[in-house]
């Protein structure tokens, strides 16, 4: 056998193990999945799609926790951070959002998005070994989510009437506290996708396009935590990017009937970096960058529709969240937390399109909580608002003449709690 032979029966037999060990955690993740699929019926919005709200402590100090991680989230915030846990920690948490819309077109028309409450659920558990430099754990969250839904009637709707994107990760991490003040770790993602789009195609209410498909892919996330003194802590965080390859069908009403297509969205990549710095044991301030490589958001091609390709553009741009939070811990165990973040828009009037509403957010926020022997918990409460944003000259024009032009107001608002017991 040539090298060139050796080489080719060597890829193959990767290919083949990375495949089994796909389906092995596909499989193995599943009844957990659909745990959280019961509790996830609509999706949610998020700063872009992305949904960075992940625990309610750090909602509480406007997500600035990257440098202070020290709850089983830090599986999501931070995996180093896990390493602070010197026991065995099991967290949930909910977190409540709701999307509000409100547009005005340049000829006057009105129009209001149709949204409900909508539950977004979180779980972690964590396990330091007695004595062990080594730390576990397991999350199960929701990194990127969207429901919108709007009038049959807009003035947009051969652009958008209806979308959901449900994307659902298990966060398996290891954690290595190489030094007293010195923690890494990482993990692989394994991810499950759906996602539902469906706009007009002419002016007629009863006529439409519209997709369902879903997809299963991978990933990884990675962290350290350096605490050079007690005071002061360093962190950051990295989220590789992933691809999800939608199967599914597409439908032309009344003009065809469901056909097989796919359909490829990419999933960007973000990096969070901040400090903590605690003066005395009663005060806590950390200050976060957040970006999201938004630039690798190009567009979907829908493969496989009656009557050729439908193409959505994104064409979206790199954009930073700029976090920060403050917690004041008081008597008998109990804190309470503000933070503030703001986040850039990542859509260009060219490119825009409602079924993502997007634009720069501030996002303030309160909570509380209290951390006892056994049992923490924390409530936490925060709203994103833009007064208006007015999109000219877009570029996203339907056959019919429709466009994405008009002012928006955006007014989102969401509750979050969770509760964890250490054993």
């Amino acid at each position: 056998m040539d090298l060139n032979a050796k080489i080719a029966r060597l890829w193959i037999v990767k290919i083949k193990s990375n495949e089994r060990v796909t389906e092995f955690w596909y499989r193995a993740s599943r009844p957990a999945l659909l745990f959280v699929w019961l509790l996830l019926p609509a999706g949610a919005d998020a700063v872009g799609f992305r949904l960075p709200s992940q625990d309610a402590e750090a909602v509480a100090r406007g997500n600035a926790f990257v440098a202070t991680a020290d709850t089983p989230s830090a599986i999501y915030y931070n995996p180093a951070g896990i390493t602070q846990i010197k026991s065995q920690a099991a967290e949930a948490g909910l977190y409540v959002v709701h999307v509000g819309v409100k547009y005005d077109s340049p000829t006057g028309a009105h129009v209001e998005n149709k949204s409900a409450f909508q539950p977004v659920p979180e779980i972690y558990y964590v396990n330091t070994i007695k004595d062990s430099k080594i730390s576990y754990g397991v999350g199960l969250y929701v990194p990127y989510g969207l429901s919108i839904k709007y009038p049959d009637d807009n003035p947009f709707r051969t652009l958008a009437i209806e979308g959901s994107l449900q994307y659902i990760t298990l966060n398996p991490v290891v954690a290595w506290q190489i030094l007293p003040s010195l923690s890494i770790g990482a993990g692989p993602t394994f991810n499950y996708s759906e996602v539902y789009f469906k706009k007009g195609i002419g002016f007629s209410k009863g006529d439409y396009f519209k997709f369902r498909g879903n997809d299963f892919d991978m990933g990884f996330n990675a962290g350290f935590r350096w605490q050079p003194h007690e005071k002061l802590s360093f962190g950051a965080k990295y989220h590789y990017l992933t691809t999800e390859n939608y199967g599914g069908h597409s439908e032309a009403k009344p003009y065809s009937s469901p056909v097989p297509t796919t359909a490829e969205i990419r999933f960007p990549q973000f990096v969070v970096v901040g400090v903590s710095y605690r003066p005395t044991p009663n005060w806590n301030f950390e200050v976060n960058v957040d970006w999201t490589d938004w630039d690798n958001v190009d567009q979907v091609v829908f493969k496989g529709t009656a009557g050729g390709n439908q193409i959505f553009p994104f064409n979206w741009k790199s954009s930073y969240m700029y976090e920060f939070g403050v917690t004041r811990y008081l008597p008998d165990n109990w804190y309470v937390s503000a933070g503030y973040f703001f986040s850039e828009n990542s859509i260009p009037d060219r490119n825009y399109n409602p079924i993502v509403p997007d634009g720069d957010l501030h996002l303030p926020s309160l909570g509380f909580g209290r951390r006892g022997e056994r049992w923490n918990w924390a409530l936490a409460y925060h709203f994103a608002i833009n007064k208006t944003r007015t999109v000219e000259n877009s570029q996203t024009t339907s056959l019919v003449g429709q466009t994405a032009d008009g002012s928006y107001r955006f007014f989102n608002q969401a509750l979050t709690a969770s509760l964890t017991l250490k054993f």
